[in-house]
């Protein structure tokens, strides 16, 4: 019997669907062959499943530095052009402190202290007009 299947992927990272978001669970270093590859099944997932947000949870991110707050930046700004909303969850605080001080304000990402949490904030925030779908007016 092939057991390739059940072997985890070098520098592979999960990404969950659950519902209308999908969950992407970042641990450790994330290197920029995985970073790209990253964005790329984000992107295709996004395209062709229609769900409305990405949930990021970087609880287990110890250490910030430029690159990764690039990648966090390109994956809002990449969902938003494929009308989904995008959230890092679980941010710890060196990490806030250390992007600070790098200067990244990560435009485009909305943040919350929780998995739960950043579930919660996909699921109040308006929908995201799907391309074709018609335009609801505000009263």
């Amino acid at each position: 019997m092939n057991e390739d299947h059940l072997r985890p992927v070098t520098g592979h990272v999960p990404v969950l669907r659950l519902g209308d978001v999908l969950l992407v669970t970042l641990q450790g270093d994330l290197h920029d062959s995985t970073a790209q590859q990253l964005q790329q099944d984000l992107s295709e997932t996004i395209s062709r499943t229609g769900v409305r947000g990405v949930l990021i949870d970087i609880s287990g991110v110890e250490i910030v530095d430029s690159f990764l707050g690039r990648v966090l930046a390109e994956i809002a700004a990449q969902s938003k052009l494929l009308a989904a909303r995008t959230v890092v969850a679980g941010m710890r605080p060196a990490v806030a402190i250390t992007l600070v001080e790098l200067g990244l304000t990560l435009p485009g990402l909305s943040t919350a202290l929780s998995t739960e949490a950043g579930m919660e904030l996909l699921a109040r925030q308006t929908p995201v007009p799907r391309p074709g779908s018609p335009r609801q007016e505000s009263p």
